[in-house]
């Protein structure tokens, strides 16, 4: 396989640039998942509350925090 045709998405110098900003989104991701677990056990003794079912959804975002990144820096770098 070779990368060189125009719709090969194969760009290793946004990978390598992108790596330390994925190592501290990871980092983020982590704390994520604390506030997703706190949040389901709370969910768990309060079905009703909304803010808590916010609170997940705003975890679940933090966790994908490091494959965003990688995405946005993979496709803003050319090559």
């Amino acid at each position: 396989m070779c990368c060189c045709s125009e719709d090969c998405k194969c760009r290793p110098l946004g990978f390598l640039l992108g790596l330390p900003f994925a190592f501290l989104s990871l980092f983020i991701s982590l704390v994520g998942v604390v506030v997703w677990i706190v949040g389901l056990l709370l969910t768990c003794i309060c079905p009703c509350c909304l803010c808590v079912t916010l609170i997940v959804e705003f975890a679940l975002a933090l966790i994908k925090a490091p494959i965003v990144v990688m995405g946005w820096f993979i496709s803003k770098i050319p090559c």
